[in-house]
């Protein structure tokens, strides 16, 4: 009866009752470790670079602009229907994802510059005319940081709008242009002076984005270990991926410009090049030496394709001035 007693109460200490809970969280938490983050990431990481990708039907309305529908589908893909994932907090899996990240945010710059220009120059007659304010609307929401939360801590303790919110209301202007504009009721100026001044816009975007990848070859290039490389790759090739894409609908809206000017031949191999730097894909990315004999330069190839892109554009560019 005494070593019943015992037993029941070395049972009940609760010197043993807080190791079973101790170990009992410690379980818990290895199980988030090993199963939570990882299948959470797992299900949640796609990098959509798909070259045929095309906007739905009830994307592109009649009359309207492909390279305005190509944008909407855009966003509609990567906020609705891949889910943003830039950012999710900590304590959510995607929030350890590196690549997915940074390609849509490469996106969401490339779509950014394209409202620019259409606010800026097609948009509108002429430099003196009113901008539209739909695409001002749609330029100034895709300007917004892709990792603001339901809550910004850095500026305030009370909720704020989040990224995806911003960037759905820049999708629902840019469609209520479109549709404004398939009704005859907005502008898109097909002049190729307007074509000219996009084109060349975006090759000092990607001029830009070649320097900082000769920027980071010089100073990182042939480290075992480049935690930033693949963050710079995957940010190029998102924007590289849109670009790619708009400018392949923006090549039907300006058909008769392109016909014209018998840059038909041109545009394909500018395409071309940029569907080359869009689709590279390496399983890990290494940013070895370019005169490397075993590890190779995955952002020197990138940054070779986005030059030879930015060259065929200019060549486009120098016609089209003439």
């Amino acid at each position: 009866m005494t070593e019943r007693i015992a037993e029941r109460t070395r049972r009940y200490l609760p010197g043993t009752t807080g190791r079973r809970m101790a170990a009992g969280v410690g379980l818990a938490l290895l199980l988030v470790a090993v199963f939570y983050y990882p299948v959470g990431m797992l299900l949640t990481h796609e990098i959509d670079d798909d070259p045929a990708f095309r906007p739905s039907a009830a994307e592109l309305p009649q009359n309207g602009s492909r390279a305005v529908a190509m944008a909407t589908a855009l966003i509609d893909r990567e906020i609705n229907q891949h889910r943003w994932v830039a950012n999710d907090p900590f304590f959510l899996p995607p929030a350890a994802l590196d690549n997915m990240p940074n390609f849509q945010q490469g996106i969401i710059s490339a779509l950014a510059r394209f409202a620019f220009e259409l606010t800026d120059q097609i948009g509108r007659t002429r430099g003196s005319s009113q901008t539209d304010s739909d695409l001002q609307e749609a330029a100034g929401q895709l300007q917004y940081s892709g990792k603001i939360w339901v809550f910004d801590l850095s500026t305030s303790l009370a909720p704020t709008t989040t990224s995806e919110a911003r960037y759905r209301k820049a999708r629902t202007s840019l469609q209520r242009y479109n549709e404004r504009l398939a009704a005859g009721s907005a502008v898109f100026e097909r002049r190729s002076d307007n074509l000219l001044a996009t084109l060349d816009r975006i090759a000092l975007d990607l001029g830009s984005s070649s320097a900082s990848i000769d920027d980071h070859i010089a100073e990182r290039s042939g480290l075992f270990i480049d935690t930033r490389g693949d963050d710079l790759f995957y940010s190029v090739k998102g924007q590289t991926y849109a670009y790619y894409l708009l400018l392949r609908e923006l090549g039907a809206d300006y058909g008769n410009v392109i016909a014209e000017r018998d840059l038909s031949n041109a545009y394909a191999q500018m395409l071309d090049s940029m569907r080359d730097a869009a689709v590279l894909d390496p399983w890990v990315v290494v940013n070895g030496r370019p005169d490397g004999q075993f590890m190779p330069s995955h952002l020197a190839a990138q940054g070779f394709y986005l030059l030879r892109a930015r060259t065929r554009l200019r060549e486009i560019t120098n016609i089209l001035l003439k």
